[in-house]
């Protein structure tokens, strides 16, 4: 009996350590418990009209403004393609509090051209994989502009873990960031980021941001699920 009570405690110990950590690979999402963010009609999106739209299966938007979940998200797995154009620079939006004033009040995992002039030499916290303005990916992974990406964005309680393209190139401890104007490695954090992460709520909606600085993005098998 005792070794079976043993055996069962490491057992739960195991289950519990796995439970803490983010998937290190992209899921299969036709696996039960995975459903579409965005419906094709986007009837489920808080959307601006006339912006947001899908075409065989490819969401994309002709302004700068983003898309969003119609309903608040706490620890989930996130799935989804994205293709960039020339110069894109958009993002895969989470824990968002206020649709109005969405950046200080969320978390961005950016998506870039790593591979145009402004962004290959724009701050490694600003490229392809970073928590934007926070923590810079561990290595660029982007492909170049017409290729579709992969990413798989996991978010259990303050922890972050990004997937792109089959590497996990960004984890995130969200309690580290204490300070409103400083990284914990000291670099400075964006002016207009002006709230700690450590004190983000973590239920909110999920979003995509638009065509930003003139530049398209598309997005396609946008999938997610609940922890």
């Amino acid at each position: 009996m005792k070794k079976l009570f043993s055996a069962l405690f490491f057992l739960n110990i195991f289950f519990f350590a796995q439970a803490q950590e983010g998937t290190k690979t992209h899921p299969n999402t036709k696996k039960a418990g995975w459903r579409d963010l965005f419906q094709p009609d986007l009837t489920n999106a808080i959307k601006p009209d006339n912006v947001w739209s899908f075409e065989n299966g490819v969401l994309t938007a002709t302004e700068d403004n983003s898309i969003w979940s119609n309903k608040e998200y706490n620890d989930f797995i996130l799935d989804l393609e994205f293709k960039t154009a020339n110069g894109t620079n958009s993002g895969v939006v989470v824990h968002a509090t206020d649709l109005e004033n969405w950046i200080p009040n969320s978390v961005e995992i950016q998506i870039a051209d790593d591979y145009s002039e402004e962004w290959s030499k724009a701050p490694k916290t600003w490229q392809c994989g970073a928590i934007f303005g926070r923590l810079a990916p561990k290595k660029s992974n982007v492909k170049k502009t017409g290729e579709w990406n992969h990413y798989t964005v996991t978010c259990k309680g303050k922890k972050i873990w990004v997937i792109l393209n089959g590497e996990l190139v960004n984890e995130i401890d969200m309690n580290q960031w204490t300070d409103p104007k400083k990284n914990p490695d000291g670099s400075e954090i964006p002016s207009w980021l002006n709230k700690p992460l450590a004190t983000l709520p973590l239920k909110g909606y999920v979003g995509l941001q638009g065509k930003h600085a003139g530049a398209p993005i598309y997005f396609r098998n946008v999938k997610i699920k609940e922890l």
